[in-house]
């Protein structure tokens, strides 16, 4: 038997408890099927199981359990056709359960560098290199995420309580739906924020956690934005140190600005969507001042 982190069973108790339940079988099933030995305690996302382990070589590596889904069906396949200077290598995977056996990084992210503007540095180099990659064949679209949301929209909107929040909402709809005719082709990473790059020996520093999308880079813009709150809270001008955070990833990618605050719209408009449908009924704190700093 294992014992399974709180930080899942919070997350998947009600969601997925069959999942939750399989895990000890499974962890087991992966360390017989690629011959490997548990070498460290269990650790955890939001989402996935991580148990250290030792290959039969002798080379130390991370198993990763995860339910198949549209975040995790093609996080291989995109480990894959990235550069392997600039993401997390896959030694084995499993596309049937989306199990991934990894590249043991350092346990130290973005976050542990103490400037944040050093650390969206990094970052934005890193995305400078993964916006170029088109995307394989098989990975979902950015144009059908957005076209939902849209959807959407109509449904969820009238449950924020106040109007002004209504009124902003309906128009993150208007910019982003101006973007669908041309919603790209890149390989997009969707959640490349400062814990998913992680130190490495090999390379200072490596991309880890995808949630694959074909679409414009500009989508992975936003992550950086509303990450290390507490930093831009510090400077003491949190609109201004938003703006100059866009400005820097800008300056290094050379990603279009207007299609930055576009994209930046849909993924405020994405994230209102989920809390709305959670149960919220305001736009949190952290959105709004971004859409305040940015969009007004």
């Amino acid at each position: 038997m294992i014992e399974i982190p709180e930080k899942l069973i919070r997350t998947h108790s009600k969601s997925s408890p069959d999942w939750l339940a399989s895990l000890p079988g499974t962890l087991d099933r992966y360390v017989d099927q690629w011959q490997l030995t548990v070498s460290g305690d269990l650790m955890s996302g939001a989402a996935s199981l991580i148990v250290p382990v030792v290959r039969r070589d002798g080379t130390d590596a991370m198993l990763k359990l995860q339910r198949v889904d549209g975040e995790s069906e093609s996080e291989a396949l995109a480990l894959r056709t990235w550069s392997h200077d600039d993401v997390v290598e896959v030694y084995e995977d499993d596309p049937e359960t989306s199990t991934l056996l990894l590249e043991r990084l350092e346990p130290r992210t973005l976050n542990d560098v103490p400037d944040a503007t050093v650390a969206t540095r990094i970052l934005a180099e890193l995305l400078t290199h993964l916006m170029v990659v088109p995307a394989p064949s098989g990975v979902r679209r950015l144009a059908d995420i957005a076209a939902g949301m849209i959807e959407d929209a109509p449904r969820v909107i009238p449950m924020l309580a106040d109007p002004a929040e209504q009124a902003l909402t309906w128009r993150l709809v208007a910019q982003m739906t101006e973007l669908l005719p041309e919603p790209g082709d890149r390989l997009l990473h969707w959640d490349l924020h400062y814990e998913n790059v992680m130190a490495a020996q090999r390379q200072p520093w490596l991309v880890i956690d995808p949630k694959p999308l074909a679409g414009d880079p500009a989508f992975d813009i936003f992550p950086v934005l509303w990450n290390r709150w507490d930093d831009l809270v510090a400077t003491g001008n949190l609109a201004q140190a938003i703006r100059d955070r866009l400005e820097l990833m800008l300056d290094i990618t050379g990603i279009d600005r207007d299609r930055a605050l576009a994209w930046t719209a849909g993924r405020i408009l994405q994230n209102i969507i989920w809390f709305t449908e959670d149960g919220d009924t305001r736009i949190e704190a952290e959105l709004k001042a971004v859409a305040d700093a940015l969009l007004a």
